[in-house]
C-alpha cells in the first residue's frame, strides 16, 4: 500500500504534455501566437482559471441576480423566443450575440450551470444550423417582414453582428475546448473569403467597416490553433476593407473639434485596437503608436479625467457635461485589453484600470438592474430633460432598463467579466504576469508544467498593498511578473517578509522576480498613492490617487418614473436623481498649491463598494461655493475658469466662505464634480 502511495505521488508530478505548438519557443502549455504573427508577451489564461474574490465576486453575483442573467426575461421581445439567433423570425442584428458576449465569460468564471444552460441554448444554434456554404448566424428572409418595434432593421447576412458572436464562440472555447467552435469559424472564414470581394464589410451597414478588427482578431486567433494558411489572406483583405484608423489617430482628425468631428464615440473605442491587432501581422510600431498620439488628442481636446472623452455619439469637445456612451465604456476597456496583451505596454493596463475603476460602475446601479445610456463627468441632476448632448433623446441620462438606446442594455455586461479574464496572464518563459489588481485567485501551469494557485487578497484600488500567496505541490522555478502602474512613483517589493527591490523614478513596468517558489511563499506589492493633480478644461482640477478619480460627495434622491405610454424605449419604469446637498464647489487655491488633502479610510465592511453609503476611502480638503456657476439646460453651467476673479471684485473673496468639503470615489458617486473650478 504504501509503495502504492508512493507511486501515485510520483505520477502526480510528471509534468503534464505540453501543448502542440510549431514554434520552438513560447509557452509550453497555452496557445500563443505561430509565425509569421508576432510573438505577444502575454497570453490569456482559460475562462475559469481566475476567480475573483471580495467584491468583484460581489459585483459578479449581483450581474447574475440583475440584467445579465434575466435580459430574456426582462426584454423577451428582442432577445427572447423570437430572436433570430435562436432561429426566429425577431430582431437578428447585434444585441442577441452582445447579450451573451458577457453571459458566456460571467457563467463560466461562476461555474454557473443556470447561467452556461442559459448560453448553450444560443451557442448550439450556431453550431448546428451552419449552411454547407460556411455562412452561420440568422437565417436570411426572402422577403424583409416589417420589423418589431424597437428592433433595428438590417439585413441578416450584415458581418458585424457576426462578429459579436465570433467573439462569443472564441470565449465559449476557451472555457469548453468544443472543437465544433473551430470546424464553425473554418466554414465561416473560408465563406467570408469567397465573399467579401463582391460584399465587402461595409455592404449592409457601414458597422462591419468599422469594426472590422473584432473580425480579424478572431481569424488571428483561430490560426494560431489551426494553422490554416488561407487565414492570413483573409486577415489582409479584411484589414483592406477595416476604416483607417491607424490613420486617423495619426492625422490630428480627433483634435478637430470645430465643427465636431464625425467619428461615432463606439466606433472610436472599438477601433482603438484595431492598428494593434494588424500589428501582429505587418509589425510595424509606428502601428502601436499610433494610438498612443490618438488617446492623447482624444485626451486634449475630448478627454475628462475618468479616462472617458465627449462623444454623446459623435466627438463633443471637453466640457464635462458632454456625456459618453456606457457602449464606449465597456469597448474602451476591451481594447486596452488586446493591447496590453499584445503590447506588453504597461500604459495601456493603467489607462484600463483608470476606466475600469471610475467609469464602469458609475454608470449602472448597485444591483446591476438599470444603466444610463450616458454619463458625465460633472453630473449634477439626472432627468428626463433636455441637454446640450449631440443627440438627445428618450432619456438618455437616466437608470433605465431601455432609456436612450438598447445597445448599451445588451453590450454592458462583457465589462467586469472580461476584466476577471485579464487580471492576469501566462508569459511566454512558462511564468505568470499579474497585470491587473483585485483580489482572486489563479490556477496555472507553470515552469516545468507544474499546476499551481496564488491566492491574491488586496483592497486596491482603494488601498496601497497587494498580498500574493503561492501554492505549489512542490518547488517549482518560473518566472511571476507584477505591474508598476505610471502614476506609482516609488514602489517596493517583499518576499516573505524580506525586501526584494525598491522601485523609484522607473514607474509604467513590468518587474519580473525569477525565482524556485515554495510552497507557502509570499509577495507582498507596495504601491504609494500619492494625490495627484491634473488639468482639464478652463484648467479645471481633477484629484487622483492611484487608479481611482474623486469627485464631490452630492446627495442623493432617486425618483422612480413611470413608463410612457408610446415610447418603447421608456415603457420600463426609470430613475431621475436629484441633488440634496450643494454641487457648485469650487477647491481653493490654497488647498491646490499645498495639496492639502486628507486621506481618510472609512473602514466600512460592506463587500460592495460602489455607492454613497459604503465608500471605503474619503479626501477632506477646502472649497467655496460658487453662487455664479448655476444649472444650465438642466445640467452644470460652464465652468467657471480657473484662476480668474469669480466674484467681480478681488474684495468679494473674503465673504465667501471657506468650507471642508469630502471627495469619494468617482465610482462610488451617481452625481457628483469631478472637474473642479479652482478659486481664491
Amino acid at each position: 500500500m504504501k509503495y502504492l502511495v508512493t507511486l501515485f505521488i510520483l505520477l502526480m508530478l510528471i509534468p503534464p504534455k505540453p501543448v502542440e505548438n510549431d514554434d520552438e519557443s513560447g509557452n509550453d502549455f497555452y496557445i500563443s501566437n505561430r509565425e509569421p504573427l508576432v510573438k505577444e508577451p502575454y497570453i490569456q489564461l482559460p475562462i475559469g482559471d481566475i476567480k475573483p474574490k471580495g467584491w468583484l465576486l460581489e459585483q459578479l453575483k449581483r450581474q447574475k441576480s440583475g440584467l445579465t442573467g434575466n435580459l430574456d426575461e426582462v426584454y423577451p421581445k428582442v432577445v427572447g423566443e423570437s430572436n433570430g439567433w435562436l432561429g426566429g423570425d425577431g430582431d437578428g442584428w447585434e444585441r442577441g450575440p452582445y447579450w451573451l458576449d458577457g453571459l458566456v465569460p460571467l457563467a463560466y468564471i461562476l461555474d454557473d450551470e443556470e447561467l452556461k444552460a442559459k448560453a448553450q441554448r444560443w451557442i448550439e444554434w450556431s453550431l448546428e444550423n451552419q449552411r454547407e456554404d460556411g455562412y452561420f448566424g440568422p437565417i436570411p428572409f426572402e422577403t424583409e417582414p416589417e420589423p418589431t418595434q424597437g428592433v433595428q432593421k438590417t439585413p441578416r447576412e450584415d458581418w458585424w453582428p457576426k462578429m459579436v458572436m465570433l467573439k462569443v464562440l472564441k470565449q465559449y472555447y476557451m472555457a469548453t475546448e468544443d472543437e465544433r467552435v473551430l470546424d464553425l469559424m473554418t466554414n465561416y472564414f473560408r465563406y467570408q473569403l469567397e465573399h467579401l470581394q463582391d460584399q465587402p464589410l461595409n455592404n449592409w451597414s457601414y458597422w462591419g467597416n468599422r469594426r472590422g478588427a473584432d473580425n480579424l482578431m478572431v481569424v488571428y486567433w483561430l490560426y494560431n490553433y489551426t494553422g490554416d494558411e488561407f487565414l492570413l489572406e483573409l486577415g489582409d483583405l479584411i484589414h483592406s476593407q477595416t476604416y483607417e484608423w491607424k490613420e486617423v489617430f495619426e492625422d490630428g482628425r480627433i483634435a478637430n473639434l470645430n465643427p465636431v468631428a464625425h467619428l461615432h464615440t463606439v466606433n472610436l473605442a472599438m477601433g482603438l485596437k484595431a492598428p494593434v491587432i494588424y500589428y501582429q501581422k505587418n509589425q510595424d510600431e509606428q502601428s502601436i503608436r499610433s494610438v498612443k498620439e490618438g488617446l492623447a488628442d482624444l485626451k486634449n481636446v475630448h478627454g475628462f479625467v475618468s479616462g472617458l472623452f465627449g462623444a454623446d455619439e459623435n466627438l463633443h469637445g471637453n466640457n464635462p457635461t458632454q456625456g459618453t456612451e456606457f457602449c464606449t465604456v465597456v469597448e474602451m476597456m476591451y481594447s486596452f485589453e488586446q493591447i496590453a496583451r499584445i503590447t506588453g505596454d504597461t500604459y495601456f493596463s493603467d489607462y484600463l484600470e483608470k476606466v475600469a475603476f471610475n467609469a464602469l460602475p458609475s454608470q449602472h446601479d448597485d444591483h446591476f438592474e438599470t444603466r444610463q445610456y450616458f454619463q458625465q463627468a460633472n453630473q449634477v441632476k439626472i432627468s428626463h430633460e433636455v441637454r446640450n448632448f449631440y443627440n438627445d433623446a428618450n432619456a438618455q441620462l437616466c437608470f433605465g432598463v431601455l432609456t436612450g438606446y438598447p445597445c448599451c442594455t445588451t453590450n454592458m455586461h462583457q465589462g467586469w467579466p472580461k476584466l476577471v479574464q485579464n487580471l492576469w496572464y501566462a508569459t511566454q518563459d512558462n511564468g505568470l504576469a499579474a497585470m491587473i489588481y483585485s483580489s482572486n485567485q489563479v490556477t496555472a501551469k507553470v515552469g516545468n508544467g507544474t499546476e499551481i494557485t496564488i491566492a491574491e487578497q488586496t483592497d486596491y484600488p482603494f488601498k496601497e498593498q497587494v498580498n500574493f500567496t503561492i501554492q505549489t505541490p512542490n518547488d517549482v522555478e518560473f518566472p511571476f511578473e507584477l505591474r508598476i502602474p505610471g502614476w506609482a512613483d516609488t514602489a517596493s517589493i517583499e518576499i516573505n517578509g524580506e525586501s526584494w527591490k525598491e522601485i523609484k523614478d522607473n514607474s509604467g513596468q513590468m518587474v519580473k522576480i525569477d525565482r524556485t517558489w515554495s510552497d507557502g511563499d509570499e509577495v507582498t506589492l507596495h504601491l504609494p498613492m500619492d494625490v495627484r493633480l491634473s488639468r482639464w478644461a478652463e484648467q479645471s482640477v481633477g484629484v487622483e490617487r492611484g487608479p481611482l478619480v474623486y469627485a464631490l460627495k452630492i446627495g442623493e434622491r432617486w425618483e422612480q418614473k413611470p413608463p410612457e405610454e408610446g415610447n418603447w424605449r421608456i415603457e420600463n419604469p426609470y430613475n431621475e436623481v436629484y441633488a440634496t446637498t450643494p454641487w457648485n464647489y469650487g477647491l481653493t487655491n490654497e488647498a491646490v498649491n499645498n495639496s492639502d488633502f486628507e486621506i481618510i479610510y472609512t473602514d466600512k465592511k460592506n463587500v460592495y463598494p460602489w455607492n454613497l453609503e459604503n465608500a471605503p476611502v474619503e479626501i477632506k480638503t477646502s472649497g467655496k461655493q460658487i453662487k455664479e456657476w448655476t444649472m444650465y439646460q438642466n445640467s452644470a453651467g460652464p465652468l467657471p475658469a480657473s484662476g480668474q476673479h469669480l466674484y467681480g471684485h478681488q474684495a468679494s473673496t473674503a465673504e465667501v466662505q471657506t468650507e471642508e468639503i469630502t471627495l469619494i470615489p468617482y465610482g462610488s458617486t451617481t452625481l457628483r464634480i469631478s472637474q473642479f473650478p479652482v478659486v481664491e
